[in-house]
């Protein structure tokens, strides 16, 4: 049978990625080797990571979707301030917030997780932190390149006044290449329409 590496996002506008790139540009300026930027032009907003799933089990995932997207209308989300998972004095995960209508955002998420369930999508134990990653630092990262690096990024402001809306949730396709993931729409559901 044949499985699709798989995940539900929303797809950020060109202004708002060109604003990313932006940001990764200044955080790339002190060229840290240890760091893999995520390209702008890919970023989106996780959902629901779904992982290998049966390509004839699509259908029913859409459906899903479908039934979660027509109970919710249309919202703004905004993207700004800099964060690090787990936290900064130890980045794994470089990334930028999402704000905005977040309750809305937060209950599309919680929703999608409880229409998935009965299809053995087990929900997240952790709780939903909307976010975007801009770059990941590799394993084998001194304690003190992390400590610069952390010291470096945390001196880069980005406040932006860019608004966005969110009409539509993407089942998303990821492609596992050598040189990073491609990766391609496979359903989208817009949001409010029966």
């Amino acid at each position: 049978m044949d499985v699709v590496r798989s995940f539900i996002a929303i797809q950020l506008p060109a202004d708002v990625r060109v604003e990313l790139t932006s940001l990764e540009d200044k955080l790339k300026a002190r060229r840290h080797p240890f760091v893999k930027w995520v390209d702008p032009e890919s970023m989106h907003l996780t959902l629901k990571f779904l992982g290998n799933v049966m390509v004839d089990s699509i259908p029913q995932i859409v459906e899903a979707m479908s039934g979660v997207g027509q109970a919710h209308s249309p919202f703004n989300l905004q993207v700004a301030g800099t964060g690090a998972f787990p936290n900064w004095q130890r980045p794994q995960v470089v990334w930028v917030g999402v704000g905005g209508e977040s309750d809305k955002l937060n209950a599309l998420h919680r929703e999608l997780e409880s229409a998935l369930s009965p299809m053995g999508f087990t929900p997240e134990a952790r709780s939903f932190s909307a976010h975007l990653t801009l770059g990941r630092l590799r394993d084998r990262v001194t304690a003190d390149d992390r400590r610069r690096f952390a010291e470096f990024a945390q001196k880069i402001s980005f406040e932006t006044s860019l608004p966005f809306e969110v009409n539509a949730i993407r089942l998303m396709r990821s492609r596992l290449t050598p040189t990073g993931p491609i990766y391609s729409e496979v359903a989208a559901v817009r949001l409010g329409l029966p």
